[in-house]
């Protein structure tokens, strides 16, 4: 990723050619800048995505374009550096049946103030309404999960790709401002005491699931 917060894609024939990725906040989008999207993707001959990010690839990109797509979008791009915080995925939650909580606010809040802040290594947040879990919150780094109850459960330490995790129930039966409070100690602790690049699903095996539910319920 360079100055101009584009990814180089696959080469082919020598030709290479780049993607990006507009930050989307929890996959909500207005029709305005959905169509400023599209039309931008068409002005530059650039193909589109959905991603399983909840966000809108636009690839088959000219390096040379992208600062003229970025000052056309007028959008910040969804990821700035590496090991940070890349997204807060959440379900639709309040416009669902089966949703036990409205959590699309407490996404949002932490989308706020957790969207780009340096980490010891990528790191991603997961927040759904159910049980269902939808948006893959238990691969996530850390999750905000509604129970049957309507109270709130606090997730953490899952991982997908090449070191799969189901993560941990940290603790359960939570009111919002409880479970935001719990999120807040997770990644204080996470940041204090993991190694750079330390994934958190191997900074919790490292010092044990046991101590660090009791390192980061201490600091609440």
């Amino acid at each position: 990723m360079g100055e101009y917060f584009g990814n180089l894609q696959k080469i082919r024939e020598g030709k290479r050619k780049y993607g990006i990725t507009p930050h989307i906040p929890g996959g909500f989008i207005t029709p305005e800048k959905l169509q400023k999207i599209a039309e931008v993707a068409k002005k530059y001959n650039g193909a589109i995505k959905i991603t399983s990010g909840q966000r809108i690839l636009i690839t088959n990109l000219e390096e040379s374009d992208l600062p003229k797509i970025w000052e056309e979008l007028r959008m910040e791009p969804a990821v700035k550096t590496q090991n940070s915080v890349k997204n807060v995925e959440m379900c639709p939650a309040g416009f669902c049946k089966r949703s036990k909580f409205n959590t699309i606010g407490i996404g949002m809040k932490l989308s706020k103030k957790y969207q780009w802040m340096d980490m010891p290594c990528r790191t991603k947040i997961g927040v759904s309404g159910c049980r269902n879990a939808c948006g893959s919150v238990y691969s996530k780094d850390v999750g905000v999960i509604a129970d049957i109850n309507g109270k709130l459960m606090v997730t953490a330490g899952g991982s997908a790709g090449y070191n799969p995790r189901i993560a941990d129930i940290i603790a359960k039966d939570l009111s919002e401002e409880q479970a935001l409070r719990l999120v807040d100690a997770i990644f204080e602790y996470y940041k204090e005491n993991a190694k750079q690049g330390e994934k958190l699903s191997f900074f919790i095996e490292r010092v044990s699931l046991e101590n660090f539910r009791k390192e980061v319920l201490s600091k609440c």
